[in-house]
């Protein structure tokens, strides 16, 4: 019995082998062909519909790309690549683009300036997908989003946006003007990671952001009035928290500034000296004063003349 149960389990176990070298084989199988596929694909009529719209695209000639290719960077300066790249991007959309330029063009300490786009408020979610899914462009990473007050200004508010090209290693600054009424799409639709700087700057300007999927306070405590990088915001605020004793627990009250009467004393607390006098001549404990000195011409003393 125990001799035909180890030829059974031999016999099993050389089945499981076969059966799993199959396996193996058919699974190899079909990735060499899904690759092989994949390879006819992207070399036939889908690639090369892909190379012909970008042939169309003005970007190709005058983009990040082909201005920030390895094989052109060194010969080709990075303030020419970034003017190329913005006049493409002037010719490709006009109608979202109200003012594009170059900060600092010719630092040389940084190898370059900043490209800045101004946008209208309504079309700069538009302009971020664009900028984020164009070949030539693909700022996927966002880096900030903050707010600058004017408040002489219409549109008090200037919203900035920073991303970042990781591919072609370029930064780009997106800025739109709204004032204290005028909503802006939320960005988090594209850039998930701009959640809580919109929410920052809502709190601490009053911006307004659509389609936020969680538009609250960010800074400030709960029940907050008011928007305190504001110009028009006071220094001081309106409200200040305090531990109250009798009710355990902490208040907010109107703030009180209150000061205590002080009568000020402008004499100096430090007795000084006429002029041409010493510091010793004055000392407790001193044998000789600012008048004996006088009246004795000066001499010295036996302990000074020992």
């Amino acid at each position: 019995a125990t001799e035909g149960e180890s030829k059974l389990r031999r016999k099993l176990c050389a089945v499981v082998g076969v059966r799993r070298r199959m396996i193996m084989r058919t699974a190899r199988g079909v990735v060499a062909r899904g690759a092989q596929l994949w390879r006819r694909y992207a070399s036939g009529a889908a690639g090369g519909a892909i190379k012909a719209a970008e042939a169309r695209t003005p970007a190709t000639a005058h983009g990040l790309k082909r201005a920030g290719s390895p094989t052109t960077c060194s010969t080709m300066p990075l303030l020419e690549q970034q003017t190329k790249f913005m006049s493409s991007v002037l010719e490709m959309i006009p109608a979202w683009i109200t003012r594009a330029q170059i900060q600092k063009a010719h630092d040389i300490t940084h190898n370059g300036g900043e490209m800045v786009l101004e946008v209208p408020t309504e079309v700069t979610a538009k302009v971020l997908r664009f900028l984020q899914m164009h070949t030539n462009a693909q700022f996927k990473c966002f880096i900030d989003c903050t707010a600058v007050d004017y408040p002489s200004q219409a549109k008090r508010f200037k919203v900035v946006y920073f991303l970042l090209s990781v591919k072609y290693n370029a930064r780009i600054r997106v800025q739109t003007y709204v004032d204290e009424i005028t909503p802006l799409e939320s960005a988090t639709r594209w850039y998930p990671g701009a959640d809580w700087f919109e929410r920052e700057v809502w709190d601490m300007y009053g911006v307004y952001f659509y389609n936020h999927p969680d538009l609250r306070r960010i800074l400030t405590d709960y029940g907050f009035e008011g928007h305190p990088q504001r110009k028009d915001f006071p220094l001081s605020g309106f409200v200040e928290s305090r531990y109250d004793d009798a009710t355990k627990r902490v208040v907010n009250e109107p703030i009180e500034i209150a000061q205590e009467y002080r009568s000020f004393d402008y004499t100096s607390p430090w007795e000084v000296f006429p002029e041409g006098g010493r510091a010793r001549d004055f000392l407790p404990g001193t044998s000789s004063s600012p008048s004996s000195s006088e009246e004795s011409g000066d001499k010295p003393d036996a302990n000074e003349a020992k």
